[in-house]
């Protein structure tokens, strides 16, 4: 009888090890201190269950109304728009349109257009050398808290904090390993460029990224608390030392420790400061580690309730890699391929000409991705493109007004489609580009190139009686086609605009001949003088000289422009509602924004931002 005890407790010393190698729970002493200190109950872990599927859906159908929100408001605006241009094609005065409703006026000012802080919005932080990221205006933060505030909300809700600390983990590791994978699913809606979304809210990819990163990093924390929460759970039942060895037995943890460690590494080289510095490599491993999580949690998920979640977000991320790769194909391959015509120009910068197997029908704010595989391998890099080209092009272009001759049209009918961007030598891509482009001797060198697009074109300023156009550097790339559209549409007689006023701020005079070409045809077009002031801001000329106004409606100034008082003078006069759209330096852009933001309250004025901060 006395060695009954010795047997009993050296059996519960083997059972306990046997049990944790497995993952269970160990059975305990009844004489012990702890006594049902860490049982969860089957009827605890169905509620739990059924508790993480509500919830799950609760992230979905909350994030789905913000969509149907957003759509509504889409479709509210573009009617109030159509309806505006049409009412405006024959009225030259447009008052009605030129003051604003106030109520929406306070709602622009105060949330939509508003930086979170003061103005600056779009102006990149920086600490010595490195990039730290942009601030969001206040509709975007405002958003981004809400997702923030619902995921930690429920991944909290309904967890017995005051019941014993075993069945508290489980379900806190349970119910954050559930969401982390439901929020994986708009993680990835908002990662792809074809994202259906885009077009159907009217949304811009640069707004797309930055709250897929936000739930990126949702999801990662959640991932955090799900592994920290087991490994605590497991170090309460048998100490620190088993846990290692629980890993190495138990295909579940350990698949699920390398998913962690992934996610956490994708969030860290996805840093502003890393992206930016070393934008290519934080691709190739970005793309690399996500199939390693997607694998890793896939073995980590099986025979779960949470698999038919991550299954979904394979399939999503699979289908918009497919359609990317589908629509390379169509664009570029056969009839000897898609051909980048690279031509040398003043100020460190090449105008490419891309003549494509099978182009798309060019509209004004269009951008797409760029391929030279000579030049950086398979990696695609944005561009704005600012010019199209071809037969059929330029004949439509005479029947809106274009000034141009028949001899023009028949010299270009057999030529290939061509569309046409401007991409200024900065560090990797663009500056190997300009290196290649510097070897030929004649300063146009022809080589392969891969086009996907076309992304963007969804702004359209038809409906405003003023517009004014902000181009800063390289950004004119982004506004000549607005330039083109609507003086061809005030000569048809189909947009309202009135007035059209063109600001580009340029650092030399030598920056004009990126344009040239383009502008001349421009300034040729029928009833242009009626319609198109430019003005031209020189910020560093080597000499007064250069300083000169060709005639009243082109006009040169040396210096910065002041933003607000131009703002100013345009409103005054003002015919119908105003569009301000900018594309340029973040300072630019700030300023453009805070002058819109502070006539709200007196003027119908809409802003219009362009940008690639990703």
């Amino acid at each position: 009888m006395d060695r009954l005890p010795v047997i009993n407790m050296q059996a519960l010393v083997l059972g306990t090890l046997a049990t944790l190698v497995r993952g269970e729970e160990a059975p305990r002493s009844q004489s012990s201190s702890h006594k049902r200190k860490y049982q969860y109950s089957p009827a605890q872990k169905a509620a739990a269950a059924v508790d993480n599927a509500r919830f799950a859906r609760y992230i979905l159908t909350t994030l789905a109304a913000v969509v149907f929100a957003l759509f509504v408001y889409r479709i509210v605006i573009q009617s109030i728009r159509y309806i505006r241009t049409l009412t405006c094609l024959n009225n030259d005065t447009q008052k009605y349109f030129k003051l604003p409703n106030l109520a929406f006026g306070a709602i622009k000012q105060h949330l939509l257009y508003a930086p979170l802080f003061r103005r600056r919005h779009n102006r990149e932080i920086h600490l010595a050398w490195f990039h730290l990221g942009y601030v969001p205006t206040r509709f975007q933060s405002l958003f981004l808290a809400g997702v923030i505030f619902m995921n930690v909300t429920l991944s909290v809700w309904g967890i017995e904090w005051n019941g014993t600390r075993d069945a508290a983990l489980n379900h806190l590791r349970n119910r954050t390993g559930t969401l982390s994978v439901i929020n994986m699913i708009p993680l990835v809606v908002m990662a792809g460029r074809n994202s259906p979304l885009i077009s159907l809210l009217n949304i811009s990819f640069d707004n797309f990224n930055l709250v897929h990163r936000w739930f990126g990093r949702i999801v990662v924390l959640q991932a955090l608390a799900h592994s920290i929460a087991e490994v605590v759970k497991r170090s309460d039942e048998a100490g620190w030392k088993a846990i290692q060895a629980a890993f190495q037995n138990s295909q579940m943890l350990m698949t699920g420790l390398v998913a962690t460690i992934a996610s956490v590494a994708i969030v860290l080289l996805a840093s502003a400061a890393l992206r930016h510095a070393f934008y290519e490599t934080f691709l190739h491993l970005h793309i690399g580690l996500v199939i390693l999580l997607l694998v890793f949690l896939w073995k980590h998920l099986e025979n779960t309730y949470p698999q038919k979640y991550l299954l979904a977000v394979i399939l999503l991320w699979a289908i918009e890699r497919f359609t990317r790769f589908a629509v390379l194909i169509y664009r570029n391959v056969g009839r000897g391929g898609t051909k980048a015509e690279l031509e040398l120009l003043p100020g460190d910068a090449c105008r490419v000409t891309l003549k494509m197997v099978r182009p798309w029908a060019f509209q004004p704010g269009q951008y797409a991705f760029i391929t030279v595989p000579s030049v950086g391998l398979w990696t695609s890099h944005p561009f704005s493109l600012a010019w199209s080209s071809d037969g059929a092009d330029d004949h439509d272009d005479s029947e809106k007004g274009y000034k141009i001759s028949a001899d023009d049209i028949l010299a270009n009918t057999n030529d290939a489609a061509s569309m046409s961007l401007i991409i200024r030598r900065r560090s990797g891509f663009t500056d190997k580009l300009f290196e290649k482009a510097e070897r030929s001797t004649s300063g146009i060198t022809t080589i392969s190139a891969y086009v996907e697009g076309p992304y963007g074109g969804h702004a359209v300023l038809h409906s405003y009686g003023t517009v004014m156009i902000f181009a800063g550097g390289v950004g004119i790339t982004h506004q000549v086609p607005f330039v083109r559209d609507l003086v061809a549409g005030y000569a048809s007689g189909t947009v309202a605009a009135r007035k059209v006023i063109l600001i580009w701020v340029i650092q030399s005079p030598e920056h004009l001949e990126w344009i040239r070409p383009w502008m001349t045809t421009i300034l040729a077009m029928d009833k242009r003088r009626d319609i198109l002031r430019i003005q031209l801001f020189v910020t560093q000329p080597r000499s007064t000289k250069e300083i000169h106004s060709p005639s009243a409606t082109v006009q040169m100034f040396p210096g910065k422009p002041n933003v607000d008082t131009l703002i100013e003078m345009e409103s005054e006069n003002q015919i119908g509602a105003m569009g301000v759209s900018v594309c340029g330096t973040g300072g630019l852009s700030d300023d453009v924004r805070a002058a819109v933001r502070k006539r709200q309250a007196w003027r119908n004025i809409d802003f219009l931002e362009q940008g690639f901060t990703w």
